[in-house]
């Protein structure tokens, strides 16, 4: 070795930071005994932050636990591939006796490129964080165990709650801990936006961190979560992704597809009007019980066509605009899925935006707001547009991501995430006639990044809405009970 490499070496295996994590490797060493007793005697909070981090993670997904300590989180998680990284040499002992079935590795975050590991599904960091010592350094490493669609989960504690947490480092009841950065959430995102991630959500939990029977578990499910309450929960869950870059050969073909009922009138103005996306475009029509003669229309407008597109006509063997959806996104071909509405109250001139957004990368789940620009007279019924600004700032609230209008009919996705969706549908059962909440329900579950596209909406030129003001309202009640139990409540 040259002396100028001797020398090097030898300024790095002294510098501040190999420094700092010499002196924290130490200290949580001769802890660890501390650890051991803290962690028995405070089970419960141990077991629910698992429960917080594991609702974001799909079992039978490749996970990495960054900071893993003694591997029982990320058993949790029941990956199919699950691989655990501490610094600590008797954590890592501990975890390897107690989830032989899992692999761990007794490293720093920022060492763990060596190990050449195939990218994850989803990246933990469960109250490591705030500990590294160069954040930068720590998230380029993160940045290389990640692919296209992995999912980053930081687990961070609020300040808030610094003298509960001394008074409990005090009893014993959680391990001491030193020289921790200080994030709040937008800081999170401040440090993330500057190492190529995008945040997707935040969501707060665990007001009642010890174990007080039945108490505990009703505080933490359902007062936690509550508007306002959240502010003072101790935890903090960020979901974040790595920005991908723009990659328009993998996603070269746009499925379009469109339900229609009763629109017989409004089929060639759609067909003449609609823009190319793609060099590859097909449009699917999906006819369902309509009593004029739409489907005759639909039929003819595929056989006369001659233009650039693929003209595919299909007839539900179910009923209303949800079970249409499915039919036509299992039988579209193309990489990216758009939904159309057959009234043509979306102006589709207005359709590129969607897809362009999907093929950036910029979003994952490109969902239309008809809430922004002004709307000709009597496009939205005035009734109709409170409730729908109702139901948006809840489901804002319930899935975590900000959503001004539910209903909108056109929303976009690529084919891979739609089947991601439609294999997760069991999850929240059958419940909707519409559509709309099967994918954006399924969206917030596999932590998508939705994004509302604001649209012009056009009062209709041929038939009359297929709402039922009252008795669907009845059902957007219903399910924001399913998106409260299944998401945020749990």
């Amino acid at each position: 070795m040259a002396p100028t490499d001797s020398a090097t070496s030898c300024q790095q295996a002294n510098s501040p930071e190999v420094e700092h994590r010499r002196k924290v490797r130490s200290f949580q060493i001769d802890m660890y005994p501390a650890l051991c007793r803290s962690r028995d005697k405070n089970w419960y909070f141990h077991q629910y932050l698992a429960r917080l981090v594991g609702r974001h993670v799909l079992p039978g997904s490749s996970v990495i636990d960054l900071g893993c300590g003694n591997g029982d989180m990320l058993a949790a998680f029941k990956p199919a591939r699950g691989v655990g990284i501490d610094f600590n040499p008797a954590v890592i002992a501990e975890a390897r006796a107690k989830h032989p079935e899992l692999t761990f590795h007794e490293m720093d975050i920022e060492s763990v490129a060596s190990l050449g590991l195939p990218k994850f599904d989803y990246v933990i960091l469960s109250g490591v964080l705030p500990q590294l010592y160069d954040l930068h350094s720590s998230l380029v490493a993160i940045a290389g165990l990640c692919h296209r669609d992995t999912r980053l989960i930081i687990a961070t504690f609020s300040r808030l709650w610094q003298p509960v947490i001394r008074l409990g480092e005090a009893c014993g009841l959680k391990q001491r801990i030193i020289d921790e950065s200080w994030l709040p959430s937008d800081e999170i995102r401040n440090i993330l936006a500057q190492n190529e991630f995008s945040m997707i959500r935040q969501t707060e939990g665990i007001l009642l961190p010890l174990h007080v029977p039945l108490l505990s578990n009703l505080v933490n499910r359902w007062v936690a979560p509550l508007p306002l309450l959240r502010q003072l929960d101790l935890c903090t869950i960020t979901i974040a992704r790595i920005l991908p870059a723009a990659d328009a050969a993998r996603t070269n073909s746009v499925s379009v597809i469109v339900p229609v009922r009763n629109e017989a009138g409004n089929i060639p103005s759609l067909v003449n009007r609609l823009p190319v996306m793609a060099d590859t475009q097909e449009v699917v029509f999906v006819e369902g019980n309509s009593t004029d003669d739409t489907w005759q229309t639909v039929q003819d407008a595929v056989k006369n066509y001659t233009g650039p597109f693929q003209m595919r006509a299909m007839q539900q063997p179910g009923r209303g605009k949800g079970d249409a959806v499915r039919v036509g996104f299992g039988a579209a071909t193309g990489d990216i899925l758009l939904i159309l509405d057959g009234d043509l109250s979306v102006p589709p001139e207005e359709l590129p935006r969607f897809v362009d957004l999907i093929r950036s990368g910029r979003c994952e789940f490109a969902n239309g707001s008809r809430l922004v620009y002004p709307m000709e007279d009597q496009a939205m019924q005035f009734l109709n547009m409170i409730a729908n600004k109702c139901f948006g700032w809840m489901f804002t609230f319930l899935l975590g991501q900000r959503l001004r209008d539910t209903l909108c009919g056109t929303k976009v996705l690529t084919r891979q995430n739609y089947l991601k969706i439609a294999a997760n549908h069991d999850y929240f059962g059958d419940f909707d006639p519409f559509g709309d909440f099967d994918l954006l329900f399924g969206a917030a579950r596999l932590n998508l990044k939705i994004m509302d596209v604001p649209v012009h909406y056009k009062q209709r030129t041929y038939g009359s809405t297929n709402i039922a003001r009252f008795r669907h309202g009845l059902l957007l009640i219903r399910m924001c009970g399913v998106a409260a139990r299944k998401i945020t409540f749990v």
